[in-house]
């Protein structure tokens, strides 16, 4: 494997017509889940990638097994339960401004995750483990996880690249900041965003951010601006690389996943940190062109393309 990591997806339902949910009477489903996002991103990108999880022994979670594996991603590390649902949420589009998400996934199955259901000799062969700071707000059994996880990566020496994304509604400011410091003194790779730096420092200039994060024992930092790009940060370069504009946002959700499998598909291959992030804004660039987390990922191709096309970005 190149990139292995552990999280939950569930299903999403969006309802047919813009405006507020309440008036909704036709609804598309989909799946979506950061992590998943960002192997399905890589795996899009030529990268062998394998998913760690627990879904529900029902149907939602027989349709994210089904969608994962036909993008090419390893599921063969998800668990079935019997014993708990799959989680599913909803994203309101009031408009191309305002969009909503309503997430129920209290007591879902990958909630219920423990440290046994990761396997050792599974992370032990991949190039780099993939983690959010979603996962560990889950449940006190999945932040045990999570941690196990890292051990193994760190006995194995397997490289951790860790995106924060906070989610408030589900843990309390504190716990939040302590839980996310603590794995972000272990990761290799950071990725955090300003929500991240106000949280856990109190600041919001991406330099310094860069360079608290960086402190803590990160070889690379890279701070996402969102339309204006993203900063970069290692012992010996730094820079900001600038966003790439798109005629029309569609859907901003799924972005920021999005550019971690850009970045994290031009460190594979080998590339100079500036073209790394290049990768990850023009990949979270044009998720946000199309409706949905996942339906905008590229191929190379299609990459290639679009970063011939835009200006400032020379291939």
């Amino acid at each position: 494997m190149d990139v292995v990591s552990i999280g939950e997806t569930m299903v999403l339902f969006t309802p047919e017509t813009k405006g507020l949910m309440r008036y909704s009477t036709q609804f598309s489903s989909k799946i979506a889940g950061a992590e998943t996002n960002t192997l399905i991103g890589l795996s899009r990108l030529g990268h062998s990638t394998g998913w760690i999880s627990r879904v529900g022994k029902d149907e939602f979670g027989e349709l994210i097994l089904a969608s994962v594996r036909g993008e090419g991603v390893d599921v063969s590390q998800v668990k079935k339960d019997e014993n708990a649902p799959t989680g599913v949420f909803f994203k309101e589009i009031v408009n191309e401004k305002v969009v909503r998400i309503y997430y129920y996934r209290k007591d879902s199955a990958t909630s219920h995750m423990i440290p046994d259901d990761v396997n050792e000799e599974y992370i032990s062969k991949a190039k780099y483990l993939y983690i959010t700071g979603i996962t560990p707000a889950l449940s006190d059994s999945c932040t045990q996880s999570i941690f196990h996880a890292i051990k193994i990566a760190k006995r194995n020496n397997v490289k951790i690249a860790f995106d924060p994304n906070i989610r408030k509604k589900l843990w309390t400011e504190n716990k939040a900041r302590k839980t996310l410091l603590k794995i972000s003194e272990q990761a290799d790779v950071l990725l955090p965003g300003i929500n991240e730096g106000k949280l856990l420092f109190g600041i919001d200039d991406y330099e310094e951010i860069a360079k608290r994060f960086f402190d803590l024992g990160a070889s690379l930092v890279i701070v996402k601006l969102s339309e204006k790009g993203a900063y970069y940060l290692t012992e010996n370069e730094s820079g900001l690389v600038k966003g790439i504009k798109v005629d029309r946002v569609v859907d901003p959700v799924g972005a920021g996943d999005g550019f971690a499998a850009g970045v994290l598909s031009g460190l594979l291959d080998g590339i100079n940190i500036k073209d790394a992030v290049k990768r990850g804004n023009a990949v979270g660039a044009m998720v946000t062109t199309v409706n949905g987390d996942i339906e905008g990922l590229p191929d190379r191709d299609l990459l290639w393309s679009f970063l011939q096309s835009s200006d400032d970005v020379h291939r």
